[in-house]
């Protein structure tokens, strides 16, 4: 249990209510700029989530009852302005259960393990490809010895790594769609969950090995695999898709209201769906490679596009908050 904020979340609360109104004022009489305004509401958001949540933080060991705020995604591709953002925001908000949202970027590996290796619990975000998981979990380890080094108690450091789902599914139905032949169709809404299960066997491989026991030994937290983008965006698939066909010990799963509603109205949970699956699920990404979709070009773009995505809500943001601190200045003179 715990909840996740993001850039389009907070645009459309400031932009579509009033519930700011009084933050805006008085933020615009003070004169600051519009990124001052959003860090300070932001902020203020985050620290009275994760004081709501912080008895399930408590009462389950710090594994739930988490908030995750997002570092400025402008940052994406510059490893130490994400360290330093990161660092603020944690000062900022300065709860135990908060969660910082560091972007899977190149570049956003590097800051993932320094920001790990500060103490600071983050939730890695936009993974795509196995491979990508893959050093999203190196980062992760790496910045749990740079801790351990420093003397870090590595129990209070916590991670989730946010695996995306259905947004692979979009991309590549939308390839085999332009194909149109009958062994297309028959792969339509399987490459997503293919593509998670088969990360979650990466999961277990680095999770077993010998560099994790290690620091478990110290008190270490496994980096939970988290599988985001969860709402199905094709109404030719059960609303539960993504929740019902990745259920495996040790996952989080962030649906999006909608789903969250559907699943507990008719959700069909079997218990583990993910392991055993592993043979079928590299056999259907096998299928696509045949077909002539490219894997890696798919995540690449995907990635790409996330980054985009979250620049374009951020100067949405930005936009919206600007609005509203000019509306509320006071009058000159």
């Amino acid at each position: 249990m715990g909840v996740t904020t993001n850039p389009t979340i907070f645009q459309k609360a400031i932009s579509q209510g009033d519930g700011y109104e009084q933050q805006l004022s008085d933020l615009a009489s003070r004169g600051v700029t519009v990124d001052e305004a959003i860090r300070m509401i932001t902020t203020a958001d985050v620290r009275d989530a994760a004081d709501i949540l912080r008895p399930v933080f408590d009462a389950t060991d710090g594994q739930d009852g988490r908030v995750s705020i997002e570092v400025d995604p402008r940052l994406a591709h510059n490893a130490r302005a994400t360290v330093a953002e990161a660092r603020q925001l944690a000062w900022l908000v300065d709860r135990p259960n908060t969660l910082i949202k560091i972007p899977a970027t190149k570049a956003g590996l590097p800051a993932i393990t320094e920001t790990i290796a500060s103490g600071i619990s983050v939730n890695v975000t936009l993974i795509f490809s196995i491979e990508r998981y893959r050093a999203v979990m190196d980062a992760y380890l790496s910045g749990l010895e740079k801790a351990r080094a420093k003397g870090l108690d590595l129990s209070k450091i916590h991670s989730v790594a946010s695996f995306f789902v259905s947004r692979v599914d979009t991309e590549i139905d939308r390839r085999l769609d332009a194909l149109g032949t009958d062994e297309a169709k028959a792969l339509r809404g399987k490459a997503g969950v293919a593509n998670a299960r088969l990360a979650y066997q990466a999961y277990e491989e680095v999770f077993a090995s010998d560099r994790w026991s290690a620091l478990e030994r110290e008190g270490a937290n496994r980096q939970r695999p988290l599988w985001a983008s969860t709402g199905v965006k094709d109404k030719a698939y059960r609303d539960t898709l993504y929740v019902e066909e990745l259920v495996a010990p040790n996952t989080v799963n962030t649906m999006p209201e909608a789903t969250l509603m559907a699943t507990e109205e008719h959700g069909e949970i079997r218990g583990d769906t993910v392991r055993g699956t592993y043979g079928q699920a590299r056999a259907d990404l096998d299928a696509l490679e045949k077909l002539g979709i490219s894997y890696d070009e798919v995540v690449q773009l995907l990635e790409d596009e996330g980054v985009e995505k979250f620049e374009a809500s951020w100067n949405d943001l930005l936009k919206s908050t600007e609005a509203e601190l000019e509306r509320l200045a006071p009058a000159k003179g």
